[in-house]
């Protein structure tokens, strides 16, 4: 039995979203660009799912550009609200605890176009200082961009309070939207600009959105077309659009309810850990997190000894984010919290979803026991030899 923990990696497709995927997978091929009855045909869809995307986000549908997924949504924004500027260069707004899809674009503008960047500091326990967010805005900042919830760790930052003092002070906010939803409300009305991508909620991989305030201008970071409206170039996935459409509609039909049982299924994990593991430490434990989000980690082991052996196991789980290619390296955001070197390198992130169960649970639970005490025996006989 392989024990799936990792749906903050990416979630199975459902099957909601795969029905209505098939029609545009086989006859329904058109390009919708083409103004023919089969471009026709397949330019209704895609506005079929904008409309239905925009119903859910209480937003219009002109707001929402399709994107190639999570990643690029946050370039778009990052770089192409940047951008907007009459000048070269600018201030910008963060902390070190964003995704990369996020850091790597703000990065990027530090060292290669004059923008300065202020990095903000996290508590322990991942929330950003609001007080600091309030002194490090200036009148040439054009942008703050700060996640609605983390994904390694699901601490949920009080977005709120973030959007009060942006709009006070008339800059722009950007919001990493990936892991919030479909598991809490993500209100797009506190926001200027907000990514999606539909594998994290059950739809397809590959696609995803970028919701964009009416009103406000951006610079397209790709050439070739003039499509959504001249701010993302290239032929849409149409399939692809309408499975995310479908997905989310399905996602939101029961959210509340399921996001209650992924906290109790949650809570009874960290349970077994800590009973069975009386050294394991619980991340961001204090911080409001998304319910299906649990981050541990165990001094003296190391995160791909932990996550070979939970392999071994039948149990999926992940360091951190999946978009690393494979790579198992000390946890950016446990680091950006101010914790030791030693806690963010045997940090280990479980995650759960519409098909986890209690026997599933119980299971992994067990696992992580006979995996540490495996380990610790293995340490213990190299240290006599």
């Amino acid at each position: 039995m392989v024990i799936y923990l990792d749906y903050n990696a990416t979630t199975p497709l459902c099957d909601a979203a795969r029905e209505a995927m098939l029609p545009y997978l086989g006859r329904h091929f058109g390009n919708p660009s083409s103004v023919h009855a089969a471009g026709r045909e397949a330019r209704g869809a895609v506005d079929d799912a904008r409309d239905k995307l925009a119903a859910l986000l209480r937003a219009k549908p002109h707001e929402i550009i399709f994107t190639g997924g999570g990643t690029e949504s946050c370039n778009l924004a990052v770089l192409g609200l940047a951008r907007c500027g009459s000048l070269r260069g600018g201030h910008i707004v963060s902390n070190k605890a964003e995704h990369h899809a996020v850091l790597n674009a703000l990065e990027h503008l530090e060292q290669h176009e004059d923008f300065g960047v202020t990095w903000l500091d996290l508590s322990r326990d991942g929330i950003i200082d609001l007080d600091q967010l309030a002194a490090a805005i200036r009148p040439e900042t054009r942008l703050v961009s700060i996640m609605t919830a983390n994904n390694e760790t699901g601490v949920i930052e009080p977005m709120r309070e973030i959007s009060k003092i942006c709009r006070e002070r008339g800059v722009l906010l950007h919001s990493d939207m990936v892991q919030a939803f479909g598991k809490i409300d993500t209100d797009v009305s506190l926001v200027d600009a907000a990514s999606f991508a539909a594998h994290k909620f059950y739809g397809p991989k590959g696609v995803g959105f970028l919701y964009l305030r009416s009103g406000l201008s951006i610079q397209p970071i790709m050439f070739g077309g003039a499509h959504e409206n001249e701010r993302r170039p290239g032929t849409e996935n149409v399939a692809a659009i309408v499975g995310m459409a479908a997905a989310a509609e399905w996602t939101l039909r029961d959210c509340e309810s399921e996001q209650e049982r992924e906290g109790h299924l949650r809570d009874e994990l960290w349970t077994r850990i800590s009973q069975n593991v009386p050294d394991a430490k619980q991340n961001a434990a204090n911080a409001p997190r998304l319910a299906n989000t649990l981050n541990v980690s165990l001094l003296g082991l190391d995160s791909e000894m932990l996550l070979i052996a939970l392999d071994l196991e039948g149990a999926c789980a992940s360091s951190g984010s999946a978009c690393m290619v494979g790579s198992v390296v000390a946890s950016h955001v446990l680091l950006a919290m101010g914790l030791p070197i030693e806690r963010a390198r045997s940090a280990v992130r479980f995650s759960l979803g519409k098909w986890t169960t209690a026997d599933e649970i119980k299971a992994a639970g067990d696992a992580w026991r006979k995996i540490v005490d495996r380990l610790n025996t293995r340490k213990s006989a190299y240290a006599v030899a």
